[in-house]
């Protein structure tokens, strides 16, 4: 049986180091659509030209490549599955372990994989128009050229969050946390939706949900699953509602993208637009926490501005915000200090100073605000 087992993974591990391979062509193939930005926003007029047919010429060896990676997906899968049973059936326990942390990697890949021929498919066409243009001798103005690099520029955020915001299934047991406090009829607004988890919740408690995200990639992922999620800036999406027409406005890691004046706004057009006894819930990193800020907080390059919970609590007061209230989420037990036995004073003082310590260093890695309309 372990030589089967050998042979089996062999046989995957083969298969995941071509599928490694043809992911870092694609990938190539986006850093090199990416490279010809500039040529296509400030060259030549025959450098343009000769740019976007060189984009042309990249794009439209995507199928071929995208068919080789699926049939090696397939095949992975195959051979995963193969091994899996292998293992499950000679309770290799130590060996499934290990072979769950490959097949997360593998997902990853996988979804990364999708996620950039979904781009590629845009920028093909997109390519195309602005080829066009060029064809016409005409120069493409700046709104051309950005709408080629606004999918590269999604699909990079996207595979982000994949990759950083945690598992789907994960998030969505963190996030039901939040539903009690929503009241039980009327329209709840998701701003800056992501992957649609709390949306997704939504829907399967009996609310009503609709999500904002300014990602064209996240939307259309959410679309796919029945979302109702529009492409917009949340404060102009928030803004155009009717005053009083909310029930609940909901934010999860995503103020603390915001710069001061934005958050202000963001809470203040809230306040107006929900009805009475309406929630708003704005969860984000908690910069009490100096393990949150380091490992979550500078993570993300677009993070602008960690916000204290009790700055978050006045700000809402101070709109008419009845009562905020402040809810800690998340724990980092495995990195906290642990005490002494107290067996004399001088350990209680040390295990005082530890636990002082563990609040500092390892509070609660988010939080949200919790505040209801009068």
């Amino acid at each position: 049986m372990q030589r089967t087992i050998e042979a089996l993974a062999g046989d995957r591990r083969r298969l995941e180091e071509r599928f490694q391979q043809q992911v870092e062509i694609l990938r190539a193939a986006a850093r090199s659509l990416a490279g010809l930005h500039d040529r296509l926003a400030g060259g030549g007029k025959s450098d343009r030209i000769e740019a976007a047919a060189e984009s042309l010429r990249l794009t439209s060896g995507l199928a071929e490549s995208a068919a080789a990676l699926a049939e090696t997906s397939s095949a992975l899968s195959e051979a995963r599955d193969k091994e899996w049973d292998a293992l499950g059936n000679n309770h290799l326990g130590l060996l499934v372990q290990g072979l769950e942390t490959r097949i997360t990697r593998l997902a990853e890949a996988s979804e990364d994989a999708a996620s950039l021929g979904r781009t590629f498919v845009l920028l093909q066409d997109q390519l195309g128009r602005l080829l066009a243009v060029l064809r016409e001798k005409r120069l493409p103005t700046p709104a051309q050229v950005e709408e080629v690099w606004e999918p590269i520029r999604d699909w990079r955020y996207a595979r982000f969050e994949n990759r950083h915001r945690g598992p789907q299934a994960e998030i969505r047991a963190q996030l039901e946390r939040y539903l009690p406090y929503l009241p039980s009829a009327g329209t709840i607004l998701d701003l800056g939706c992501g992957r649609g988890e709390f949306l997704e919740l939504l829907r399967e408690h009996g609310f009503r949900g609709r999500g904002v995200d300014l990602n064209a990639q996240l939307v259309d992922d959410c679309r796919s699953r029945g979302l109702e999620v529009e492409k917009a800036d949340l404060l102009e999406a928030l803004a155009a509602r009717e005053d009083g027409s909310l029930q609940g406005v909901f934010s999860a890691q995503v103020i603390e993208h915001l710069p001061a004046a934005s958050l202000e706004r963001l809470v203040e057009l809230s306040h107006a637009k929900l009805a009475s006894g309406g929630v708003l819930i704005l969860e984000t990193i908690n910069p009490a926490s100096v393990y949150a800020l380091v490992h979550a907080f500078y993570t993300d390059l677009t993070h602008r501005l960690p916000v204290h919970p009790e700055a978050l609590r006045f700000l809402a007061d101070a709109v008419g915000f009845a009562g905020t209230e402040i809810v800690y989420s998340g724990l980092i037990e495995p990195e906290r200090l642990h005490p002494l036995p107290a067996a004399d004073g001088a350990a209680r003082i040390l295990n005082q100073n530890v636990d002082k310590l563990n609040r500092l260093l390892f509070a609660s890695p988010n939080y949200a605000a919790v505040a209801r309309k009068a």
